[in-house]
Parts: structure tokens; C-alpha cells; sequence
């Protein structure tokens, strides 16, 4: 077998249909859209969700809640993953990049208390939990907030 000879599969590829093109190619003259109607008009065909000028499901049925535009999303780090980081002190939002423990810095870093902290670590990061803080300081490290 060579390039040359290679083809799709039996049945894998339709030449599409040419219609509007004479009563001899089979679909001439209405061009396989019948007779009058919405449907046959150019641009007829109404997207999805039209119900014929019902008030649509999407409107008919009630919101609930709303979305907050200031939400701010923090990159999470538990304390058990700041254990990998022995060598560089301080440990900023930077290192944490650079390490592969955040990929994407969001509105900032937020420190969660997950895990144990047995190194003395300079921490710098947006938001701490408490229970962070205090796991840090109690390795004989810092939590300084940015």
C-alpha cells in the first residue's frame, strides 16, 4: 500500500447535497423546502429554545440566587505541600509558581492548614487560615501577608 492509494473507507464521506439547482438534479425549485411557511423562508428556521411565541422554558421559570462580579479566587496551598519547599525562604507566590504547586496566580495565594510544617519557613502570601498561621509560627517560621 502507498500514499497515493489510500482512501476513506466505504460509506465514511457524502457529497453534500446541491440544491436549488433545476428540476433534473432532484431537489430544484422550492430546493427540498415544500410549500410556503416558515419554515421555507430564508432565514426561517428559528434557533433553539423557540416555542412558536410561547414564553420560552428558560424564561418561564424562576431564577434563583445571583452571581457576585468581585468574587475574588485565590489559589489554595495546604502546609503539607509547603513542606517541599526547604530550601528557598522566603516562599512567595513566585516560588510557589515556579515550583508547580500554584499554576495560575488567580486574585492571590491563600495558605490553608492542611498537613504538618516541621521546617522554619518565611511564608508570604495574600490570605492565611488561622490554623495556618499558628502551625507556622509554631515551626519557628513567619506568615507575613502581602
Amino acid at each position: 500500500m502507498r500514499l497515493e492509494e489510500l482512501k476513506p473507507a466505504q460509506g465514511a464521506t457524502k457529497k453534500s447535497k446541491r440544491v436549488g439547482r433545476g428540476p433534473g438534479s432532484g431537489s430544484g425549485k422550492t430546493a427540498s423546502k415544500g410549500h410556503k411557511g416558515q419554515k421555507a423562508r430564508s432565514g426561517g428556521v428559528k434557533g433553539a429554545g423557540f416555542e412558536g411565541g410561547q414564553m420560552p422554558l428558560q424564561r418561564r421559570i424562576p431564577k434563583r440566587g445571583f452571581t457576585n462580579i468581585f468574587r475574588k479566587e485565590y489559589a489554595v496551598v495546604n502546609l503539607k505541600d509547603l513542606a517541599a519547599m526547604a530550601g528557598s525562604d522566603p516562599v512567595t507566590p513566585e516560588t510557589l509558581k515556579q515550583k508547580g504547586l500554584i499554576h495560575d496566580l488567580k486574585s492571590g495565594v491563600k495558605v490553608l492548614g492542611t498537613g504538618e510544617l516541621k521546617i522554619k519557613l518565611t511564608v508570604r502570601a495574600h490570605k492565611f487560615s488561622k490554623s495556618a498561621v499558628e502551625k507556622i509560627q509554631a515551626a519557628g517560621g513567619k506568615a507575613e501577608v502581602i
